[in-house]
């Protein structure tokens, strides 16, 4: 079974990019453009990761992860930072809400991929 991720982006076209190269690599692939779609994605579907955006509109991407990481239902639902900003404090920020990594945009693939397979590596048959 594909390992779920979830993908919580505002600029339309990193979105599309992320979804269509995870999709690429194998995992099912759920979007949203703000913190609040997101939230309720991340509620219903218990992706395996989120990929969050920090600059959403609306609830910013560390208050959603604060928010999942808060809720015994999402708790366990890894998370990966984004951001394009690189304002100072975003990343303690990031990982005081709950963050399991945090990357700064652009990243290569390989590196996004690399952190979400020691975050949440493929189960193998028989392993």
């Amino acid at each position: 079974m594909a390992r779920k991720i979830l993908v919580v982006e505002d600029d339309e076209q990193v979105a599309k990019l992320l979804c269509r190269q995870l999709d690429a690599s194998g995992y099912e692939v759920l979007k949203a453009y703000n913190g609040e779609a997101g939230l309720k994605l991340a509620r219903a579907k218990q992706p395996d990761l989120a990929l969050l955006d920090i600059g959403l509109p609306g609830m910013d991407g560390k208050t959603l992860c604060r928010i999942i990481k808060s809720h015994a239902e999402t708790a366990s639902i890894k998370i990966i930072m984004l951001t394009g900003g690189r304002l100072m404090g975003d990343m303690e920020d990031s990982f005081s809400a709950g963050a399991d990594t945090y990357l700064n945009k652009p990243c290569t693939l390989h590196l996004l991929l690399t952190h979400i397979e020691k975050l949440v590596p493929e189960v193998r048959a028989g392993a």
